[in-house]
């Protein structure tokens, strides 16, 4: 497949090299859907297993363990069908899910997927689309027909639509493959039999259609010869009919039985690709049905293929995935010259945009232009592939060309064609743009630039915005012009805009001009676009620009704006600022000043200047907060009238103390009524920080009173001091202010109580209360009735008492009782006064004075109403007491005296008394103090009884703080409770808590003696639990020699408890007599061993009993003391296997193992655990009791066999460890078992059982070391399969020096179904150490399963050149492949394949190494190198290489192709060579066709050759260079008169031909003067020839001249007189008023006429101007030649 074939073949891969069996690789078997995957279902013996094979990463190849008869790709994503039986069912691979499924009731015969979302079935009877979306079932398309009858179906497809549905299947009647297939529409539900092996559907686009064109082609070969047709289906209206095409197929003579099985379309070049059994592709264009292309491309057979882009993908048997796509740069130069169909070239080239045709495009464009089919010109040039042909060259043409009446000019309908399918370019852009503006529509270019039409440029921007500068800035967006896009924002007033663009285009405007510009159209958006350019990071222009711009405009409100935001940060630096933004509202707008002051927003600023001007502008508020002057504050604080008198106030709190006491007397001397009322709030407020006695200094200076009246009863509430609320009161009792004296005496509580009350003694207010209320609160009672009743005042102390507060009665009856009031004057006092007071109190007042019975029958009379007041009853009682007036009867049915009060008082008088009151309140302490004094003990034992308060109990046996403990008095006490009181005890829980008592008074003795009273004698507690158990325990705490007395003559004990109680206290022997007492015998066991330590006693108690439980308590004892036999014995006599952990254990432990299996077997009797019988295993492998060993497994069991296993080989019992591994199957344990036994053989037949990579390492390492080969390479091969096993494994056979079995190894392994890539590259690397002979091959099968990087670097250092140049190429290191075939040329060079490799590389210096390597090694190919390197190599370079060298003649065919370039340096070496070969033919058509040289020096070079020819290329180079002169001379010396005639002619210089015919003249060379006026007719001047021939007698040659001459004046005058006739006509039939002609634009509606595209006027063709001038008559300027 050479380079000028019109497709590219490429081999994507191999299947075999993926591991899959050629015999899987079938029809049946492998399944393409789309250029994405490959299915191939694979069966290994019994295993059946689905390979998918991905196409675009083969080695993301993986294969899923999948039985089903057919399994196929979805063609987008990996999701599988499969197909087993009747059932259906799809899968996504990814998501690892099932998406649908389905069961048929017929056998599907073909199926494939047909969308990526719908699958077709192929039944015997019919077919059906099932969806894979939704729950929906199959669906029933069509029917089959009957044609399709025992045919094998090959294939089925599809329009897009999917309305047109083929079905195609083959049969081999007589031994002939004939195809069979039926064409069914679904819009008319009809079938159609056709004769056909394969079909596909496409579409088309004819020359003049709207729309596509459906089409649809098959192929079939017949008896009767091979065809293509192709025909159309759904006609759309409006389009050209497509006529069927039928052409005949060509199969090669080789090919008899060859036939079409597969076609696919390529959409993009309107082809379609058709593959034949035998490898053939056929390239048929679909529009005309040629065949462009046919040749083999498998040599053996392809059975089923799939679209690849827009090409073809297929499949062979050999498993090659090959793929055929149309060959954009070759396949038009191949039509060309291989089949000649220009007109297929030309359409295919127009249609798929593909190089080639060039040269036949320009062709046919100056055909058509030459033919004046001016508008088919222009469709042509607008179609022309790659835009060739649209230059600003044509458009020059067509916009100068006039069209026919009716139709659209030839520039318009070139535009028309191109938006109709594209998008103009920039020149074209422009110059529509003219004519659209110019005919204002606008919407137009509207319209063409939402649908990107146009090409925006700067230029149609410009244009675009005298019209809509809206418009142009979506041009000047699109074309990317910072500069106009900013400025059309700020016209546009779009301001918020331009930062975000200038920030996204990277573009910076003058910012300050902008800002200028925007300022005088609109301040306010001025203002918003200066902070969006300030707050940029880093700023975009500077707060003082800003400023500047504004101030010019005189913005102030903008400026505040702007300034208040650029400044809110407060920034020391922005000072001047600041002041500046004050001052600037100050002077303008105070009142925004204010605001801007008052929100404190600023400190940095002049604060003295300011404060000037806010003065000045009357806000003195904001002037005294920025004064520092006290001068200034004292000025400005006067101003109370405009002050805010609430700000004022708190603005003293600023000053210090003596500015404000300053400001404050200045107020008042200023304007005392005005002023007095703040200075009396300020005072008040800043009180305590002024001073109060500065203050009130201030007012007495000022004599301003009553100023001081309203400070001091301002701060007399708040005040702490005493003089300043004496001072109050005086000044309230000067002016007469009794109510606020009484109110101040009453609340507050900051004056000398005693000043104050001597100050109102001696006032002698006219009311005493406020004397009253200070008396009363300070305590001055005494003092307040005495002056009271020694003044006559006697009803103020009855005020006193009944008004003010009847609670100090008894301090009021108490003085008067001091005064010798008289009695009843004290008694009417008290019963007047209300029941407010306490009783207590008053008695206690009266009794201190020993005046109690004064108030005896008030007393009674009180207890009479019901009072229940405590004090009351102590009274009486203490008056019953002392008159002696029953009083044990009150003190017994009272309860509403206080006890302590009342027994208190009768201690001394009479203790019994005393003690019935303490006893009647249960005051505990009191009653022990009492009793223990007066030896009162059996009162207090009966007491402490019934009281059962273990407390009381506790404080009279113990004592504590308050009662020290005398022991004569606790022995009375106890004699006199055991005696009298607890014998006379019913109650048991008096008994219990006086127990108790003695209990945790710790009295063990006395406790005995107290339970023996009541236990060992005849009681009615004589029986109890709970004392029996009492009295044993403290016989064991106090008096041990006694329990066991107790223990034989107690029976209603707690034993169990008590036991332990002894046991706890060391009486093992008591303990140990009661379990045995009361057959408790396993506790008595329990005893003898835990405590006393015997097991010999033990062992005989045991044996006395001979009880299960007492054994095992023996057993566990014995085994505690590691007697395990004897404890072995125990259990088993016992039954017990409960502890057969300790007992596992301790036995393991120490190696009884033959004892353990005795116990062992009882315990698998008792107890069914996994632990017993694996133990039971163990004991026997210990024991070498392997045939019980066997038993047992061959038995049933629960053992751990496992865990076993690996105890016994863990051990080195290998024979006891092969039965249990044996037995449970763990063929992995078993094969390492067999290895330490030495039976290889066994142990990788295990192995294999095993299959466990740790297995196979074991078994194989002792293989090696063995050197058992065979068995090695067998548990190797599965291990190599694990890259992590591969490299331990090599470094083990390297160690060893086994490299052949290891090479024999790796190339084993690599047929494996799980071969990786780290064993081709291993493998790889041992042959480059080892068999280098052996590489080559070797990558080239396995080339893409190897790691590359790491077999470059074995190939570098065992210096395998060519086999690292072959790596570099497949890893792409084209670089790298060709470095090092030129270092190493020798071994790697080889000329195909350094070519291939050389024009892929990356580093263009390697293409001037590569040359002077060539030059050095290879010169006779350097112009084959240089071919396949002109695309990438620098001309100039190459040259200045070769001519540097003197080789310029060895790559003459490289000049010759690199002159298309037109490259001054390939232009000059080639003339030069050339010029040394005198091949002037040759340096004429290079000149004429390049013209990138130095002509110049050329000319002069070649004037002086000594051939002719050379010199009249000297000639023609000045004629070019329009150096006319020169080459006349040159001309003219050569007697080349033709040449020098032409070059005159050619000059169009008058003087210069004239100066040739006077040449002539002179020279008498008359034949040559008429030739000359023959060829320079258009330029010399008539009367100059006219005096040459007068003078030199050449008439007769200068005749013709003259005739024409006279012949060409003669027809223009006779056109002149036919206008000038037509010139009146046509004014005369203007002068009429009905002639007023419609505007040129009106025949144009919203898209030109009849919606065409129109621009431009309407007139007709013979009003349009022309645009090239008249050059000559009307009927030719050429005159004739006939006389000469």
């Amino acid at each position: 497949m050479g380079d000028q074939l019109p497709i590219t073949f490429q081999e994507y891969i191999k299947l075999p090299e993926l591991g899959i069996d050629v015999s899987n690789i079938s029809f049946n078997t492998l399944t393409l859907q789309s250029d994405k995957f490959i299915c191939i279902r694979e069966k290994t013996g019994a295993k059946e297993q689905v390979c998918i094979v991905d196409l675009e990463d083969t080695s993301k190849t993986f294969r899923r363990p999948i039985t089903a008869d057919s399994a196929i790709m979805n063609p987008e994503n990996k999701i599988i069908a499969l197909k087993a039986g009747r059932n259906l069912q799809v899968f996504n691979l990814e998501m690892k899910a099932k998406v649908k499924s389905c069961t048929m009731t017929d056998d599907v015969q073909f199926w494939r997927w047909i969308t990526p979302f719908d699958i077709a079935l192929v039944t015997e009877t019919s077919v059906l689309h099932w969806s894979i979306e939704g729950t929906s079932s199959p669906v029933k398309q069509f029917d089959r027909h009957a044609n399709l009858n025992g045919t094998q179906i090959i294939g089925y497809t599809t329009n897009a639509k999917m309305n047109w549905m083929a079905l195609i299947g083959i049969s081999a009647p007589q031994g002939r493959i004939v195809g069979s297939m039926q064409l069914y529409n679904k819009d008319r539900g009809a079938s159609q039999p056709i004769e056909a092996h394969a079909a596909e559907f496409s579409e088309i686009r004819l020359e003049g259609a709207a729309q596509p064109t459906q089409v649809f082609a098959f192929a079939s070969r017949g008896a009767n010869g091979s065809k293509m047709h192709v025909v159309e289906i759904d006609h759309v209206e409006g389009n050209p009919v497509f006529q069927k095409r039928s052409v005949e197929m060509m199969f090669p003579a080789e090919a008899v039985n060859d036939f079409p099985v597969s076609m696919q379309a390529g959409p993009k070049y309107e082809v379609v690709y058709m593959v034949t059994k035998f490898g053939f592709i056929h390239v048929y264009d679909l529009e005309t049905g040629a065949c462009i292309f046919t040749n083999r491309i498998s040599g053996d057979t392809v059975f089923v293929t799939a679209r690849h882009e827009n090409g073809i993908i297929a499949v062979n048997r050999k498993g090659q995935v090959l793929s055929v796509c149309v060959n954009e740069d070759t396949v038009i130069p191949y039509i060309l010259q291989n089949t000649g169909n220009v007109e297929l070239a030309f359409r295919m080239a127009s249609r798929a945009n593909l190089p080639g045709a060039d040269q036949l495009y320009v062709q046919r464009f100056q055909q058509l232009m030459g033919q004046n089919q001016f508008n088919e010109a222009a469709k042509m040039a607008a179609n022309s592939p790659r835009g060739m042909l649209r230059t600003e060259n044509t458009i020059n043409q067509l916009k100068h060309l006039q069209s026919a009446p009716g139709q659209l000019s030839p520039i318009l309908q070139y535009f028309a064609t191109i938006l109709e399918k594209g998008e103009l370019n920039r020149h074209e852009s422009i110059e529509l743009a003219r004519p659209v503006l110019a005919s204002n529509r606008k919407a137009l270019l509207e319209k063409w630039l939402k649908e990107d039409k146009l090409e925006c440029s700067e230029e149609l921007g410009d244009i675009v915005h005298p019209h809509d500068a809206t418009l142009a800035l979506s041009v000047y967006l699109r074309a990317n012009v910072p500069a106009k896009v900013v400025l059309c924002f700020a016209q546009s007033g779009q301001f918020d805009k331009i930062v975000l663009y200038c920030k996204k285009v990277g573009f910076t405007p003058e910012w300050v001009q902008l800002l200028m510009q925007i300022a005088r159209v609109d301040g306010d958006k001025a203002c918003d676009f200066a902070l969006s350019l300030v707050k940029e990071d880093p700023p975009l222009i500077t707060a003082d620009q800003v400023v500047g711009v504004f101030s010019s405009q005189n913005l102030v409100q903008q400026t505040t704006r702007f300034l208040l935001d650029a400044l809110k940060d407060n920034r020391e630096s922005d000072a001047q600022l600041q002041t500046k933004l004050l001052e600037l509202n100050l002077l303008n707008a105070p009142q925004v000043a204010d605001a801007i002051l008052g929100n404190g927003m600023f400190s940095h600023f002049d604060r003295a200047y300011i404060a000037q001007l806010a003065e000045k502008a009357g806000l003195y508020q904001r002037a005294l907060e920025l004064y520092d002057n006290l001068d200034d504050i004292k000025r400005v604080a006067v101003h109370t009238e405009v002050l805010d008198g609430e700000w004022l106030i708190g603005y003293f709190g600023n000053l210090s103390v003596g500015d404000s006491l300053a400001v404050l007397r200045q107020m008042l001397e200023h304007n005392r009524a005005q002023n007095m009322q703040v200075v009396v709030q300020a005072a008040t407020k800043y009180s305590d920080l002024l001073g109060a006695q500065n203050i009130i200094e201030i007012f007495e200076d000022l004599q301003c009173n009553e100023g001081l009246y309203y400070y001091l009863g301002a701060v007399v509430n708040v005040t702490e001091d005493p003089a300043v609320v004496f001072k109050y009161i005086q000044a309230a009792v000067a002016t007469g202010q009794i109510k606020e004296v009484e109110r101040v005496v009453r609340d507050n509580n900051h004056y000398d109580a005693e000043k104050v009350k001597n100050y109102l003694k001696e006032a002698a207010l006219p009311d005493q209360l406020p004397l009253i209320i200070v008396c009363d609160r300070y305590d001055y009672v005494h003092d307040l009735v005495l002056y009271l009743y020694s003044n006559g005042m006697a009803k103020y102390i009855e005020v006193y008492v009944q008004q003010v507060n009847p609670g100090r009665l008894p301090q009021v009856v108490g003085a008067l009782l001091d005064v010798d009031c008289d009695e009843s004057i004290v008694k009417s006092l008290i019963s007047a006064t209300p029941a407010q007071f306490s009783i207590a109190d008053l008695v206690s007042e009266v009794e201190k004075r020993n005046r109690l019975k004064t108030l005896h029958r008030w007393l009674e009379a009180k207890a009479s109403e019901g009072a229940q007041d405590t004090g009351l009853y102590n009274a009486l009682a203490k008056i019953y007491i002392d008159s002696n007036y029953d009083p044990e009867k009150f003190l017994s049915s009272n309860k509403l005296y206080d006890p302590r009060v009342v027994g208190a008082y009768s201690e001394k008088r009479d203790p019994n008394l005393a003690f019935l009151a303490y006893s009647q309140g249960e005051c505990d302490d009191e009653l022990l103090r009492l009793t223990s004094e007066n030896g009162m003990f059996k009162q207090q034992a009966r007491y402490l009884i019934k009281r059962r308060d273990l407390s009381l109990w506790s404080k009279a046996l113990s004592g504590d703080d308050q009662h020290a403990l005398n022991p004569s008095h606790r022995r009375q006490l106890v004699d006199q409770v055991v005696s009298y009181a607890l014998p006379e005890a019913e109650d048991p829980e008096e008994v219990s808590v006086c127990v108790k008592a003695f209990m945790a008074a710790n009295l063990p003795q006395e406790l005995i003696e107290l339970l023996e009273r009541i236990i060992l004698e005849p009681t009615p507690f004589s029986n109890n639990n709970n004392l029996q158990n009492l009295l044993i325990l403290t016989a064991v705490k106090v008096e041990p020699t006694r329990v066991a007395d107790y223990i034989g003559r107690l029976n209603n004990f707690d034993a169990p408890d008590v036991a332990e109680i002894c046991i706890n206290n060391g009486l093992h022997e008591e303990a140990f007599n009661i379990y045995k007492r009361f057959e408790v015998n396993a506790d008595a066991i329990g005893v003898l061993i835990d405590h006393v330590g015997s097991l010999d006693r033990a062992y005989e108690y045991a044996e006395r009993c001979d009880q299960p439980d007492v054994w095992s308590r023996l057993g566990r004892a014995q085994l505690d003391g590691l007697r395990i036999k004897d404890a072995i014995d125990s259990y088993v006599r016992a039954d017990d296997a409960s502890n057969f952990g300790d007992v596992i254990a301790v036995a393991t432990r120490a190696g009884k193992f033959d004892d353990l299996v005795r116990f062992l077997l009882m315990a698998r009797k008792k107890v069914r655990e996994p632990v017993i019988e694996s133990e039971l295993l163990f004991a026997y492998a210990k024991t070498e009791r392997l045939t019980d060993l066997e038993d047992m497994l061959h038995g049933p069991n629960i053992a751990q066999v496992q865990k076993v296993g690996d105890r016994c080989y863990d051990e080195g019992l290998f024979e006891a460890a092969r039965l249990l591994f044996q037995s449970v199957s763990n063929w992995a344990r078993l094969a390492s078992t067999l290895v330490r036994l030495g039976d290889y053989q066994a142990a990788v037949d295990c192995g294999r059982k095993a299959n466990s990579t740790a297995v196979w390492r074991d078994v194989h390492g002792a293989c090696i070391a063995e050197r058992e080969f065979r068995l090695a390479q067998i548990c190797a091969l599965h291990l190599i399969v694990h890259a992590e096993e591969l490299e331990p494994m090599i470094r083990l056979y390297e160690a060893g020096g086994h490299v052949d079995e290891l090479c024999t190894l790796l190339e084993n392994g690599l047929g494996l179904e799980r071969a990786h890539m780290g064993m081709f590259t291993e493998l790889a690397v041992l042959y480059c150490k080892y068999r280098p002979t052996q590489i080559m091959d070797h990558l080239k099968l396995y080339w893409s399963r190897v790691n590359i990087p790491k077999v470059i670097r074995a190939c570098e250092a065992a210096h395998l050149w060519p086999e690292l140049v072959f790596l570099y190429v497949h890893y792409d290191e084209f670089d790298n492949a060709a470095q090092t075939i030129i270092a190493h040329s020798a071994d790697a060079w080889e000329h195909a394949s350094f070519k291939d490799i050389i024009v892929k590389a990356s580093n263009v210096e390697l293409y001037y190494k590569a040359l002077r390597f060539y030059l050095n090694e290879q010169p006779l190919l350097l112009s084959d190198l240089l071919a396949v390197m002109m695309p990438r190599i620098d001309h100039t370079r190459v040259v200045s290489v070769f001519v540097k060298s003197d080789n310029i003649p060895l790559i003459k065919p490289y000049l010759v192709s690199a002159q298309a370039t037109n490259n001054k340096a390939v232009n000059e070496a080639f003339n030069d060579l050339l010029i040394e070969e005198e091949d002037f033919v040759g340096l004429r058509n290079s000149i004429d066709n390049h013209d990138n040289f130095d002509a110049i020096g050329l000319a002069q070079r070649l004037e002086k050759h000594e051939l002719l020819e050379f010199r009249r290329i000297a000639a023609h180079l000045y004629n070019q260079a329009k150096r006319w002169r020169q080459s006349l001379t040159l001309s003219k010396k050569d007697k080349l008169y033709k040449d020098a005639m032409t070059t005159a002619r050619v000059s169009g210089s008058v003087e210069i031909a004239e100066d040739l015919l006077r040449y002539f003249v002179e020279s008498g060379n008359a034949a040559c003067f008429s030739a000359c006026l023959f060829t320079c007719y258009d330029i010399v001047r008539s009367d100059v020839v006219m005096e040459l021939a007068w003078r030199h007698g050449l008439a007769n040659e200068a005749m013709p001249y003259f005739i024409n001459l006279v012949r060409e004046y003669q027809v223009k005058v006779d056109h002149l007189v036919e206008e000038v006739g037509e010139l009146k006509v046509k004014v005369e039939k203007n002068a009429g008023p009905a002639n007023a002609v419609a505007g040129p634009n009106q025949l144009m509606g919203p898209a030109g006429i009849n919606g065409r595209l129109l621009l431009g006027h309407a007139g007709s063709a013979n009003n349009a101007q022309p645009f090239a001038s008249n050059l000559g008559s009307a009927h030719g300027s050429t005159p004739s030649m006939g006389g000469l």
